[in-house]
């Protein structure tokens, strides 16, 4: 197996388990649930982005920064700033669950731009 094929996997894996972690870690805050607070949930997600991150980068790396690769980069900016403000920095409810909405837009559309490798997937 090539370095590019378990780097891909390993990106596919964290990205599966960045999602499911911000949609839990939502739900834990709508719900207003202590569990928010438990060390864990502040540390695997950073570990997990970090590992998610590196794997994107090495990549990159390997096939060059097109287009595609350019503008998941800046959704992930768009999508990091829309979490913060989902999950801690939204000074209202109503404006939490539509940072909260638009981050998981956002991921849709970075794993469309993965799969199909086009700016604008269709």
């Amino acid at each position: 197996m090539s370095a590019y094929v378990i780097a891909k996997h390993i990106h596919q894996v964290t990205a599966v388990v960045l999602i499911a972690l911000f949609v839990f870690r939502g739900v834990l805050m709508f719900a207003g649930s202590p569990l928010l607070k438990q060390r864990w949930l502040s540390v695997i997600p950073h570990i997990n982005d970090t590992v998610l991150l590196a794997a994107a980068l090495y990549m990159a790396w390997l096939v060059g920064f097109q287009h595609w690769v350019v503008a998941k980069l800046i959704a992930l900016v768009l999508y990091v700033a829309l979490a913060i403000v989902a999950l801690k920095r939204g000074p209202t409810r109503p404006i939490r669950a539509a940072a909260f909405v638009a981050a998981l837009l956002v991921l849709a559309y970075l794993v469309a731009v993965g799969v199909t490798k086009r700016v604008i997937p269709v």
